[in-house]
């Protein structure tokens, strides 16, 4: 290899972190769908209460894929960097055996 390093469990731990915000968006989002806004009596105020729960239920899910596509990002920059490591481990050896 060369001396180009990166330790590998920092791709593992973004997408362990990103996959997990996703889930949670994902439960939240869940929550709000399901959201009873007839519990707080007047007609307006249910109103509102649902509105309320599906702008914020359009927006968790929103965050939820702009996470997904995080953990996507990650999974390439981590296959582009291993290549990239590949390439100057291998222009390494190239130039040691041209220098011996």
């Amino acid at each position: 290899m060369s001396d180009l390093r990166l330790d590998g469990t920092v791709f593992e731990d973004l997408k362990r972190t990103f996959s997990g915000v996703s889930d949670r968006m994902d439960a939240a989002r869940r929550a709000l769908k399901s959201t009873d806004g007839s519990v707080v009596g007047a007609g307006k105020l249910i109103e509102d209460v649902h509105d309320f729960a599906d702008e914020w239920g359009y927006g968790v899910k929103q965050l939820g894929k702009h996470t997904q596509g995080a953990v996507k990002m990650i999974n390439k920059i981590d296959e582009e960097f291993g290549k990239l490591d590949q390439a100057l481990a291998e222009s390494l050896k190239s130039a040691r055996k041209k220098g011996k």
